[in-house]
């Protein structure tokens, strides 16, 4: 799959962390098209993109056609729990992402499907937190569908990226921290960037795991990274006679990139 571009869906775009992983689609050579699907515009343009608007999350049904022939699914969505009830944020979180989830594999049954929900999740579906529990059982049941494979992605502290518009407020107060978090505390910590090539890489090679978990993310980020060296280095090659790559293609293998396989 090393040098097959994929089409990907991406929603909410209009958020700080939808935003981001949109950003890095845009800019990945081996993506193809990107399809944003949202309540409101992300009011971006480009050339690879695509934009449908679903004032009705709840029903997705309504752009089915619009959703067939992408090979993957960035779902970005979500709320916070703080001040809702249980019964709320349940519908708010597992209903709305599962019901987008069953219409998007109904029409791309060898897709691929990546879901942030977040460090903490409750898999048993029996702790004592109430967001741990409802994000626990949505993963369950997202695993449950039709998918190629559906990656559930646990990130921690994300480190926004610069010039992003959607960045949320309240990290102007706490992005001063971050090469002291990554420093000392590297298990906690992630990119923005970092999970967007994340999600590009699982769903274009794939990854042995299906809950990835900040060490998970940030490894096939920079084994994406490395990746999109070696393009960079062939092209370079391909332009300039003195430069080779030594016929050598480039490879996504997590194990051959990281120098552990």
């Amino acid at each position: 799959m090393n040098s097959k571009s994929i089409n990907v869906v991406v929603t909410g775009a209009s958020g700080m962390v939808g935003e981001g992983v949109l950003n890095e689609c845009l800019h990945h050579p081996e993506v193809g098209s990107v399809l944003v699907v949202g309540r409101r515009t992300c009011g971006l343009q480009h050339p690879k993109m695509k934009e449908v608007l679903l004032d009705d999350f709840f029903n997705p049904e309504s752009i089915t056609e619009d959703l067939r022939g992408y090979q993957a699914c960035f779902f970005c969505l979500g709320v916070s729990s703080i001040g809702k009830k249980e019964d709320e944020y349940r519908k708010l979180t597992y209903d709305l992402t599962l019901g987008f989830a069953k219409t998007f594999v109904s029409v791309n049954p060898d897709s691929v499907f990546c879901y942030v929900s977040g460090s903490g999740t409750d898999s048993t579906e029996k702790g004592k937190s109430m967001w741990a529990r409802v994000k626990g059982k949505t993963e369950n049941d997202l695993t449950r569908l039709s998918f190629k494979k559906a990656f559930l992605f646990r990130p921690g502290y994300i480190h926004p990226t610069p010039g992003l518009r959607n960045t949320l407020p309240m990290y102007r107060y706490v992005t001063w921290a971050y090469p002291f978090w990554r420093k000392f505390f590297p298990g906690f910590v992630s990119t923005l960037r970092e999970v967007g090539l994340a999600m590009i890489h699982v769903a274009s090679r794939d990854y042995g795991k299906t809950i990835l978990e900040v060490p998970d993310i940030n490894a096939c980020a920079k084994a994406e990274e490395i990746y999109l060296g070696q393009l960079t280095e062939i092209k370079v090659s391909d332009t300039n006679p003195e430069i080779t790559s030594g016929g050598v293609l480039p490879n996504r293998d997590l194990k051959k990139n990281l120098g552990c396989g």
